[in-house]
């Protein structure tokens, strides 16, 4: 009886630090080129998501808000860019790794399967590939603030 309590309370013990540490991950995050920010936060499943929350360059030519126009659904290529939700169902896998999301990419309008580590608290190396996690392409988040 002793051992099952025992094991009850180290079980009770760890699971607030098993979710702190996955959410490690939340905050807001430059992209690589430092073109825009991206905020990540835990959805309602607990899996994290991620919108865009700033722009370096947040109009077109004629100052209008940037659109998503490279999507190839034409009734989605007219949202703004800003608050849109590029990132979503990233699972947190253990020892700072997360898989299982998307990412969509604005630029080409393409959504690619995503999985990412955490390097560090301010780096986050997260990589978009089709298929195989091989065939993709790395890109290298930095911690911000909005």
């Amino acid at each position: 009886m002793k051992h099952i309590l025992l094991t009850i309370l180290a079980l009770c013990l760890l699971l607030p630090a098993f979710a702190q540490a996955a959410n490690r991950i939340t905050g807001v995050w430059f992209n690589g080129e430092k073109s825009s920010k991206i905020e990540i936060t835990e959805a309602k499943d607990g899996s994290f998501i991620g919108k865009i929350v700033w722009l370096r360059e947040p109009n077109d030519a004629a100052g209008n808000p940037k659109l998503d126009s490279k999507n190839p659904d034409s009734k989605l290529a007219k949202r703004p860019l800003l608050d849109l939700q590029v990132l979503t169902a990233l699972s947190y896998d253990g020892k700072s790794k997360y898989s299982g999301g998307k990412i969509y990419d604005p630029k080409s309008g393409k959504t690619y399967s995503a999985k990412a580590e955490l390097v560090n608290n301010n780096t986050l190396a997260l990589r978009g590939f089709i298929g195989i996690a091989l065939a993709g392409r790395t890109e290298t988040w930095i911690r911000t603030t909005k």
